[in-house]
């Protein structure tokens, strides 16, 4: 039997990893592929995986950390969708605030599982609205020093670039033909031995000719990055998460999309208040018939919103995603405080699940000191 193709797409929070693994979705299905995806974070109440599942392809979701942790949950999840689910193509994007998973993930999937996976090339994405100045990349996520990622936290971005086997400059359409030329060139010059794409996941632009390089048969997994484990711990520490999932019934006909840039507002201007950086913010609210998403991927980012719910639809389902430097209990506090106020007058809310923590210390299934 054929090994089923493997894509796993890297990178940073607030990239736009979930954004092209649907659009890579749907253009595969359009070639009439079978296609299953991966979904991995923390914890389980996660708004890609709902994302994911709408763009008809199979999902499976590996929570309670990342594949390089959670590694045979990943296997079981892949063979489930290439077994069972009959998936051509599986498509798999890690934690964004991961790193060292060439050594971790790749090279255990070539060396114990080549013969079920045929890998493409390993992306990492970066957001080139977020990286401006990549020279000077310790200043570059946040205008106000006081709100900016601290140093460890920075050092996974880094690292993540360093084992791409292909780095991908995501959002083109954010920037002007200045900023793009910058940018590739300074990319270019960071790392001058790692092919380099531009796209735009949202609009589509770029997205064959991506999918075109990964079917080219070039080198797969092939570097390794040196990492400081107590470094790269105390990046994930230093980010506070939180995923939560809320019932909401409306008091009569409701703005849906109002109340879902509100709500983002709300949170935004609360953390701006505590000089809490954000990595990734995420709304998702489901009601019969429609679907709104929210995101925001830093303190100055637009917010982004897309879908629509008919305003005489009484219930929804809210979940909300929260990556952001800040401590857990402060983050949950704000986020309940956020949702009471954004509702208030509007709805009743109705808080089912919620988890607000920091990741606990990396510790891969398998790690390799050498590309297989």
């Amino acid at each position: 039997m054929a090994a089923t193709k493997l894509i796993l797409v890297g990178g940073f929070l607030g990239a736009g990893k979930t954004t092209l693994v649907a659009r890579a979705a749907e253009r595969l299905k359009a070639q009439g592929k079978r296609v299953g995806l991966v979904a991995n974070d923390q914890a389980a109440e996660l708004v890609d995986t709902e994302l994911l599942k709408e763009t008809g392809a199979q999902v499976e979701e590996v929570a309670g950390g990342c594949f390089c942790c959670r590694f045979p949950d990943m296997i079981a999840a892949m063979q489930r969708l290439a077994g069972q689910g009959r998936a051509e193509v599986l498509i798999g994007e890690p934690v964004g605030s991961c790193t060292d998973l060439s050594a971790t993930v790749m090279q255990p999937l070539k060396k114990l599982h080549g013969h079920e996976f045929q890998l493409a090339p390993f992306s990492v994405l970066v957001d080139g609205n977020q990286v401006r100045v990549l020279d000077r990349l310790r200043s570059t996520f946040a205008r106000d020093a006081s709100a900016r990622f601290p140093d460890n936290v920075l050092y996974i971005y880094e690292k993540q670039l360093e084992e791409a086997d292909l780095i991908v400059l995501n959002k083109t359409d954010l920037l002007s033909p200045a900023e793009l030329a910058d940018l590739k060139g300074s990319l270019a010059r960071r790392f001058p031995d790692t092919p380099l794409l531009s796209m735009s996941a949202a609009s589509g632009e770029g997205v064959d000719a991506w999918l075109d390089f990964l079917g080219e048969g070039r080198p797969v997994g092939g570097k390794i990055a040196e990492v400081d484990y107590d470094t790269y711990a105390a990046g994930e520490a230093a980010l506070g998460w939180l995923n939560a999932s809320v019932r909401l019934r409306a008091r009569g006909p409701l703005d849906w999309k109002a109340l879902a840039g509100t709500l983002l507002e709300t949170i935004r201007d609360e953390l701006r208040g505590q000089s809490a950086q954000i990595a990734h913010l995420k709304v998702y609210l489901t009601a019969s018939g429609g679907r709104l998403v929210g995101n925001l991927t830093g303190n100055d980012a637009p917010i982004s919103l897309r879908g629509q719910i008919d305003g005489r639809q009484t219930d929804a389902v809210l979940l909300v995603n929260a990556r952001v430097h800040v401590r857990p209990d402060a983050l949950r506090e704000i986020v309940e405080k956020a949702i009471e106020a954004t509702t208030r007058d509007r709805a009743t809310a109705t808080i089912t699940a919620m988890r607000s923590f920091f990741p606990g210390r990396p510790q891969p299934t398998h790690r390799y000191q050498a590309v297989v």
